[in-house]
């Protein structure tokens, strides 16, 4: 999966904390969160250092995209993981929208590339802040 990545030199709940801000200030809400360490934990009596998958969405671009393709639901919101990487560090992964958008389908318009190109700027923003 192509992702947008960045290691902060961050323990993992004070990442989190960053996370949420980087992507409010981009016009991302949470609309999800899947602790899947603690999943592993209860479900599979697995202990696995700190993930958590964040269901993140931007309104506006959610409503020109479902306009656009209402089957685009089926790949939203974008995901934002955190991952625990050990000595007080926490990598940060989103999935990149351009390649969610499958940009090389004939079926997808210049209109569809537009938006996926604007999402993925604003989460490359998102990570740029993040790894300031």
């Amino acid at each position: 999966m192509n992702a947008i990545e960045v290691t902060l030199a961050l323990p993992f709940a004070e990442a989190e904390v960053e996370v949420r801000r980087a992507l409010a200030t981009e016009g991302f809400g949470v609309l999800s969160e899947i602790d899947v360490a603690a999943t592993f934990r209860a479900k599979l009596g697995i202990e696995r250092p700190a993930l958590t998958i964040l269901g993140a969405c931007n309104p506006g671009f959610a409503h020109r995209g479902l306009t656009a393709d209402p089957s685009l639901a089926l790949v939203l919101p974008c995901n934002v993981t955190l991952e625990d990487a050990g000595d007080g560090r926490t990598r940060v992964a989103i999935a990149d929208p351009r390649a969610m958008f499958a940009l090389g389908d004939p079926a997808h318009t210049s209109a569809d590339r537009t938006l996926a190109e604007e999402v993925a700027a604003a989460l490359v923003r998102v990570a740029d802040r993040l790894g300031a």
